[in-house]
């Protein structure tokens, strides 16, 4: 059987079933791009490779996946940092102009091409992870304009590096100063003109919104989830984070792809999700650098058979964080994550939180050849270390 490339000697984490998929003598074939086999050496048909790439028994996982950053950005906010540190909150830094607003203003004076630029360091960092899909958000334009701009960016950067990007709107992400005093009025600009032209621009894959305090009302969250089924597109939710709305809930009924940071998720919340099928994206970095100390409700979306997905929430106010591996590190120290569930976190659970859950994320045929390969003697190794990349290669779409 022909092939474009065949990895021999190889121990596979697949990812298929209910567990790792551990297969210990495996091979991977693929042909333009897709997966051909991703099994046993013993049960593989006769491949005719153009290229055969022995792997010297290593590790193959699929492609990691990062679900939930806010990669494309402008400036830093190392200054709120040092505010922190000598006990201001985040909510009070907001309230007085800086937080979410302070990236906001550098991101309206950047250019699109000066959006990319400063992205692509985050970006390749995960890269050398062996981070074969991010999703990336907008939210820091809070304009029509600004917001496509952001949106555009984002897909450049699939252009400029070999990476799937699946792009977030999230005009609802905080309220601009033009609109103060009047968050239903901004909620109108979102729903009634910013989605349906992302929408019909192609610029968006899904859409999200803060649902928070300092955000938007459930009420309002809910007008933008009408607005973006209407578009055509899914939905996610930033719920849960600083308190319960219940927002989670409302995502699940509105058939949300996922719900993320759920530090105050009840148990209404984690029975609607199980019942929707939403994944829980779970963000530790966010939670270690705002140093907080309510834990997301693990054992109840354990026992509720919620999926976990793991990700960066790469952004430059409340989690910096542009590791993979150190967010893995993190859930399993700090949320009590098994290896098991973090490994799932960002590989199946991962592309299911984005949709993606027949394209990518485990090694089986027809999917993508998005593969990991790793210089490690166990797959604890890439959830147990902390500041080492053990990546030996990396491959997306079979290249």
């Amino acid at each position: 059987m022909r092939c474009d490339r065949l990895w021999t000697d190889a121990r596979l984490a697949t990812m298929r079933g209910r567990s790792l998929g551990v297969i210990d003598h495996g091979l991977v074939a693929a042909l333009d791009g897709r997966i051909l086999h991703a099994g046993p050496a013993a049960e593989a048909p006769r491949f005719d490779p153009a290229e055969t790439i022995a792997c010297d028994g290593r590790w193959i996982t699929p492609g990691l996946i990062d679900c939930h950053t806010h990669l494309v950005h402008a400036g830093d906010r190392a200054r709120e940092f040092e505010l922190r540190l000598k006990g201001a909150s985040y909510e009070e830094i907001a309230r007085a102009g800086g937080g979410i607003l302070s990236t906001m203003r550098a991101t309206r004076a950047a250019s699109e091409a000066a959006l990319v630029e400063s992205a692509l360091p985050r970006l390749d960092a995960l890269i050398a992870e062996g981070v074969t899909t991010v999703e990336i958000k907008s939210g820091y334009g809070l304009n029509r304009d600004d917001e496509i701009k952001m949106l555009r960016a984002a897909r450049r950067l699939e252009q400029e590096r070999p990476v799937r990007v699946r792009a977030t709107f999230l005009g609802a992400h905080a309220l601009p100063p033009e609109y103060a005093g009047d968050a239903d009025g901004y909620v109108d600009l979102v729903c009634d003109e910013m989605i349906p032209a992302v929408a019909d621009a192609g610029l968006a894959d899904a859409v999200d919104a803060f649902c928070e305090g300092i955000g938007f009302t459930a009420e309002q969250t809910e007008r933008v989830f009408h607005a973006a089924t209407a578009a055509g597109l899914p939905v996610k939710l930033h719920a849960e984070q600083l308190s319960n709305l219940h927002g989670a809930a409302l995502a699940a009924n509105a058939g949300a792809l996922s719900a993320d940071h759920l530090e105050y998720l009840d148990a209404d919340g984690v029975a609607a999700m199980a019942e929707a099928g939403t994944v829980a994206t779970l963000l530790p970095g966010a939670w270690y650098f705002m140093r907080e100390d309510r834990l997301p409700p693990v054992d109840a979306l354990r026992a509720a058979g919620v999926p976990i997905a793991i990700a960066t929430d790469c952004n430059p106010g409340t989690s910096p964080l542009s590791s993979l591996l150190l967010a893995m590190n993190m859930a399993a120290t700090l949320f009590r994550l098994t290896v098991e569930e973090c490994l799932t976190a960002v590989t199946r659970n991962a592309a299911r939180a984005l949709g993606l859950q027949g394209e990518t994320g485990t090694l089986e045929r027809g999917r993508s050849c998005d593969l990991a390969i790793w210089n490690i003697e166990r797959p604890a190794e890439l959830v147990y270390r902390i500041g080492y990349n053990p990546l030996h290669s990396r491959v997306w779409k079979g290249q």
